[in-house]
């Protein structure tokens, strides 16, 4: 029976908890990503699921074990991203085809050199469509079980239930026991991981041909990759177990889908669940591992080191594990490229805040969370991205982040490059206070926090850390109210500020002080003050 989906968003978080499907929901979004499908597939392959599990009457515990397994499918999508880069030139385009791949059709594999070839021309999609038919069966038990291993340790530490594990430990199988990595057949697989594995090959195939494109893709692979019996149950009720797909907002329909009762996690426990999605993440890279969780331990250090509540720093910490989430989708081949990137390649690069963000912001529970982890790549001059924001529009938080992204990526090894010792970094880091691009007071912290002496830099006619603050944004013309409001002081902090600035720069002018702050470097000419 199809479940009613309310028409908008909902969320939860009540007397301290937050609803975990609505946290994985927000977050299979980044599986999608990784996986190269289109934005929302574990969304709708978790409601068509459920409805198929409704149908064939499933137990409660396989109820719930379809319904998280489908919402987090390609949980293992980064296991190998590299591998697949290397392999096949883009991780994500691979990781879609395999969602679809059959050897032993000669039309889907036609099919699948064509998508090929919309991005690696047709000489290279037949040179990787060659492979792709040589390697998988010889190296597809290795990966298989490499992704069903993250899957596993993943899916426990975000507490989905032992079912869901146990399915997501499947996802490669088939019916006929060609599948990887245990060639496991029949009824030795899981009823979760049958009947996802219909729900997912039934959505895939919905995108290009609707309703009775499903009925025929389904019915294609009935008895190979498919459990017959259930490609049956989806024919006979294939209306409604596939109306939820109309649903106007997909992540309320799943989040109705859910069986009883719905599963919460406590809100102190929101560290622990963005570390896995951090982890996961990193996995993008060869030399990324770690990364996230380095810039949130920075950055809590820092934070109370300048005295944020604890309030404010689980806010920081939780936006520091995520605020990479929406590097999964940009090919590992970029991330792990020692030479110098293209333009396409770099506009790819600057488009992951912007997945990071919208991300966040389809969950309640994390929205709060997207403007400080999709802004760790803005500058104070504007140069920086997704938004290109400058001093005025960025927090202390989000300034905080930044600073703390780039020191603990200068002190990890790069394809490019060797990591930075400490104290190099440091010297790297007061440099862009210098060039106006960092936060002075943000870098102060970040590099007490990493265990060095807190350096006051040398600024112009001895002015202080704060009274460069204020000049910067006086010279951007702003009132005192506007200045105390942007820097988060009383108005007669931000006046006994600008009367020493005044004296100390022996100018009496907002015209003057703007001229003194490009001549001495401290905002550049190109920000039009």
């Amino acid at each position: 029976m199809t479940r009613p989906a309310p028409a908008i968003r909902i969320g939860t978080v009540l007397e301290g908890a937050i609803s975990l499907a609505e946290l994985l929901g927000a977050l299979s979004l980044t599986t999608d990503l990784g996986a190269g499908v289109p934005f929302e597939k574990g969304l709708r392959t978790c409601v068509v699921a459920s409805e198929l599990a409704e149908t064939l009457e499933l137990d409660r515990t396989d109820r719930r074990a379809a319904y998280f397994a489908a919402l987090l499918r390609s949980l293992g999508c980064t296991a190998h991203a590299s591998a697949f880069a290397e392999m096949f030139d883009d991780d994500v385009a691979v990781q879609r085809e395999l969602k679809t791949l059959d050897l032993e059709d000669p039309d889907a594999i036609a099919a699948q050199t064509a998508r090929l070839a919309t991005w690696a021309g047709p000489k290279r999609a037949q040179e990787l469509t060659a492979r792709l038919a040589s390697e998988v069966p010889a190296q597809g038990a290795a990966l298989g079980r490499g992704s069903c291993e993250v899957s596993a340790a993943l899916g426990a530490r975000l507490e989905l239930p032992g079912g869901a594990i146990a399915a997501l430990d499947e996802v490669y199988e088939r019916y006929d026991g060609k599948g990887f990595p245990a060639g496991r057949k029949g009824e030795e697989l899981t009823l979760a991981a049958r009947a996802v594995h219909v729900a997912e090959q039934a959505v895939m195939a919905h995108y290009d041909g609707g309703e009775q494109g499903a009925a025929r893709h389904v019915a294609r692979l009935a008895g190979g990759h498919l459990d017959p019996d259930i490609c049956a149950a989806f024919a006979a009720n294939l209306e409604p177990i596939l109306a939820p797909l109309e649903a106007r907002d997909m992540l309320a329909a799943a989040l109705a889908a859910e069986p009883p009762p719905a599963a919460t996690v406590p809100m102190n426990d929101l560290d622990r669940l963005c570390s896995a999605f951090a982890s996961f993440a990193d996995l993008k890279g060869k030399y990324l591992l770690g990364h996230s969780a380095r810039v949130a331990e920075l950055a809590d250090r820092a934070g109370e080191l300048l005295g944020y509540d604890a309030d404010a720093r689980q806010t920081l910490r939780a936006s520091a594990l995520l605020l990479d989430i929406g590097r999964v989708g940009v090919s590992s081949a970029i991330w792990d490229r020692p030479g110098r990137l293209g333009e396409v390649e770099w506009e790819r690069v600057r488009l992951h805040p912007y997945w990071t963000e919208r991300i966040l912001r389809r969950s309640l529970a994390l929205e709060r969370l997207a403007p400080l982890a999709a802004a760790h790549h803005e500058r104070l001059d504007g140069s920086g991205y997704h938004r290109g924001a400058r001093g005025i529009e960025l927090s202390s938080g989000e300034r905080l982040l930044a600073a703390a992204d780039v020191f603990a990526a200068m002190t990890e090894p790069r394809p490019h490059r060797q990591a930075s010792p400490l104290s190099e970094a440091a010297d790297a880091l007061h440099e862009e206070v210098l060039a106006g691009r960092l936060d002075a007071v943000a870098v102060g912290a970040v590099v007490e926090a990493a265990g060095l002496p807190r350096r006051r830099t040398a600024w112009p006619n001895d002015l202080t850390d704060r009274e460069v603050e204020v000049l910067r944004v006086l010279a951007r013309g702003l009132s005192n109210r506007e200045i105390a409001e942007t820097l988060v002081l009383s108005p007669r902090t931000v006046q006994h500020h600008l009367a020493s600035v005044y004296d100390k720069i022996d100018m009496r002018t907002r015209a003057g002080a703007a001229v003194f702050a490009i001549e001495n470097g401290l905002v550049p000419a190109a920000a039009g003050v």
